[in-house]
């Protein structure tokens, strides 16, 4: 199943995809309305509400190396970091190439948001918890993830996330295809059984430490093939199972 969130009487509607129309729920995966709209005339919002929106870095290999930061051991855990709600964008929509930086980045990945509270949870029950997986777009000011002492602006910028086009919540995250595309080119192609952590270790990390609420995003991490973006790009993020998030960039 399918879930979206969109524009609809002037608010923030969440519905369910049935075939080419959207069956309006009470809240995500809630019960349905009645009402319905045609999903091609839905102006789609990110497909979460989150509190904040938890990252994983570096959790693929090659995506490691590419950074040169493979002159010691594996990580270990999984190193994690935040974005808050103000960085998520629409899918579809526009971020504005920041004026700030001079090497703005794009990071393709697989993204989940969580259905129910979450603490303490074993890589055993984790994935009971996830609402939905989506494709995530993890923008990043690379000059300045260098020279901050931490992430902040590089980033938990406004719009740093794009998130979408929706939820699919019948999908084992285990070995998916995930790629980015940059005006038509490929440029990051890789799958999630690659990743150092998988899905349910990530959560039950994260939970050790966090409480996870209904609407919290999950980035998992991007594989290697990262690189610059400029005004007027077309970012285009696809995971196998889910669909394309497209970012333009101004």
């Amino acid at each position: 199943m399918r879930l979206v969130r969109m524009q609809h009487g002037g608010g923030a509607s969440w519905g369910e995809v049935d075939g080419e129309t959207v069956q309006f729920t009470q809240s995500m995966g809630g019960p349905r309305t009645g009402q319905s709209a045609p999903l091609d005339t839905a102006a789609l919002l990110p497909p979460a509400e989150p509190s904040k929106i938890v990252c994983v870095g570096r959790n693929y290999l090659d995506h490691i190396r590419e950074l040169g930061n493979d002159k010691g051991d594996l990580p270990s855990e999984p190193g994690i970091f935040l974005k808050g709600p103000n960085t998520l964008a629409e899918p579809g929509g526009t971020v504005e190439a920041p004026d700030w930086s001079d090497n703005f980045h794009f990071e393709g990945e697989l993204a989940l948001v969580i259905g129910t509270q979450a603490r303490n949870l074993t890589p055993e029950n984790a994935l009971a918890a996830v609402a939905g997986y989506t494709c995530g777009l993890d923008l990043t000011a690379r000059d300045r993830q260098k020279t901050d002492l931490q992430w902040f602006r590089a980033k938990a910028a406004d719009r740093f996330c794009p998130l979408g086009p929706w939820l699919e919540t019948e999908l084992d995250p285990a070995d998916l295809r995930v790629q980015t595309r940059v005006n038509g080119d490929t440029l990051q192609d890789s799958r999630t059984s690659l990743m150092i952590f998988d899905v349910p270790a990530i959560l039950a990390y994260v939970t050790r430490f966090v409480t996870l609420e209904p609407g919290d995003v999950v980035l998992t991490g991007t594989p290697s093939g990262v690189g610059p973006l400029k005004s007027g790009d077309t970012v285009e993020v696809e995971v196998e199972g889910i669909g394309v998030l497209v970012t333009q960039i101004g």
